[in-house]
């Protein structure tokens, strides 16, 4: 009788409340995100529905704050942050520390992406394969790229020979090797303090997004601005393994359903289409020139920066990679999903 009557209970649909039950006994986390953009940039409150959504998938169990505006800790220190345990889930750039991560600085090398949409289907997918060895110390959530970015600054700058004598602020290391290729002088900036270096001096010319211009405002403080997807800055979120360890299977399954691609791209596109438009509102302000650059002058900034490509396979070399495989394996990427230049 009661065999028959734990069949009927099962049937009836008892089977999910055992497992809430299960899930319920599960240990409560409270995890910190640390972002460094401001409350205002996109990226914030997709994550805080990023966050939420584990929250809810986890019966309450896991529980997460973000913190944004550097609240933890500088730009420049969020992989460590991560790897400490000073926050559990960090925004990362990892072209802030040059020479460090050499595999992911292929989507750091000027055009690239032509789709921050795309792109980011593209890069997250082939660096899947590589973070487990190159942030071996942390573990990989997702990796994006922003709508492709472009050079502001006080001066036009039409050919690679422009940029001779110029003070720039890179968005990244391999842009700052591009710099000093083509004369001019880096300026170690974060983006939140990039307005003041150029309302300083500091710094002539910027490589940024176009939707970022206005939101750190550096629209204040330049001019000119080249319409070319010049490059894109890549990101990864990095979870802290002490933290991600901690889980019980149930909960790190719940984390590992939310760092897919469609997640990737839940918590990106907003911040794509931010940038996207900040180029359309660009063109029509006044007192800002945006200007587009030949097929000849194009090429010449191709042709100019191949050198950057081949300092990337060498520093891939060094690092024990297979530059050609793992340039070749992008590549293809890139072509499955229609996101090259």
């Amino acid at each position: 009788m009661r065999k028959t009557l734990l069949a009927l209970l099962l049937a009836a649909g008892v089977t999910p409340v055992l497992a809430q039950a299960a899930s319920a006994q599960d240990k409560t986390v409270n995890w910190k995100v640390s972002l460094w953009v401001p409350p205002a940039h996109p990226l914030v409150p997709a994550t805080k529905d990023w966050a939420a959504d584990i929250e809810k998938a986890s019966g309450g169990t896991i529980k997460m704050a973000v913190f944004p505006s550097e609240q933890l800790g500088k730009a420049f220190d969020h992989y460590d942050m991560a790897r400490d345990g000073i926050a559990d889930v960090t925004y990362v750039n990892p072209g802030y520390q040059p020479g460090r991560f050499p595999i992911v600085s292929a989507g750091q090398l000027p055009f690239v992406f032509k789709d921050g949409k795309k792109g980011t289907l593209a890069f997250n997918e082939w660096y899947q394969k590589y973070a487990p060895t190159e942030m071996k110390d942390t573990k990989l959530c997702f990796a994006f790229i922003h709508d492709p970015g472009a050079l502001h600054g006080k001066k036009k700058v039409v050919l690679p020979a422009d940029m001779k004598g110029l003070k720039v602020r890179p968005a990244q290391s391999t842009i700052g090797e591009m710099v000093k290729l083509f004369g001019g002088t880096n300026v170690q900036a974060s983006a939140p303090e990039s307005r003041d270096a150029l309302e300083r001096g500091v710094a002539d010319e910027i490589t940024f997004p176009w939707g970022s211009v206005f939101l750190f405002g550096i629209d204040k403080v330049v001019k000119y601005h080249m319409d070319v997807p010049l490059y894109s800055t890549v990101f990864t979120y990095n979870i802290g393994l002490k933290a991600y360890n901690a889980l019980s299977p149930g909960q790190k399954k719940i984390i590992d359903d939310h760092c897919t691609p469609e997640w990737a791209s839940k918590v990106t596109d907003p911040w794509v289409d931010f940038e996207a438009n900040g180029r359309t509102k660009m063109k029509a302000l006044e007192g800002h020139e945006v200007y587009p650059l030949t097929p000849e002058q194009l090429a010449e900034w191709k042709k100019a920066t191949e050198p950057l490509h081949q300092s990337w396979a060498e520093a891939v070399k060094k690092a024990g990679g297979d530059a050609a495989a793992i340039d070749g394996e992008l590549k293809a990427a890139l072509k499955k999903y229609d996101a090259g230049l």
